[in-house]
């Protein structure tokens, strides 16, 4: 298996080892286009692997900060309560860049950024960029993709 993500198109593809779509999701990537510089607000291009799945056992809208459960589930109150927080719900795989000197080791690497895949708050409109360099889903479908996908899982982030 292995996972596209099209910028343009803003969408997370699933494909199978046959090469066929297994799964495909509206997503949000970044605000500020793509890059793969530290501090950016970026989203990375390039080949990259799941890292790390974490969250398998956190609720719908459980929420996560400096990867870790917070124990809070995100409501239209706690939002209005922290209008600031990046929410970062649900399920997180954490992406590592492979390509050193694009999106691996130095000023662009893509772990060191923090750079998931994870939930986000239901009434956050995705299909357009919005985020600040992660890729965010649905709650529901980050639960299905999360599922679907193991440690080592290569993504290619691609802009069209």
């Amino acid at each position: 298996m292995h996972i596209e993500i099209s910028i343009f198109h803003q969408t997370l593809t699933l494909f199978d080892d046959s090469g066929s779509v297994k799964a495909q999701y509206s997503i949000s990537t970044a605000a500020n286009g793509v890059g793969c510089e530290k501090n950016s607000g970026c989203t990375p291009l390039g080949d990259h692997v799941i890292r790390a799945k974490i969250g398998a056992d956190a609720p719908l809208g459980g929420v996560f900060s400096g990867r870790r459960a917070t124990g809070e589930i995100c409501t239209p109150e706690l939002m209005a309560a922290f209008p600031e927080r990046d929410w970062i719900l649900t399920r997180i795989l954490w992406l590592s860049g492979t390509e050193v000197g694009k999106n691996r080791l130095g000023n662009v690497d893509t772990m060191q950024r923090y750079i998931y895949i994870h939930g986000t708050p239901d009434d956050i409109a995705l299909g357009q960029a919005a985020s600040h360099g992660c890729v965010r889903m649905r709650n529901v479908d980050i639960v299905e993709l999360f599922n679907l996908v193991e440690i080592g899982t290569p993504v290619l982030i691609v802009e069209n």
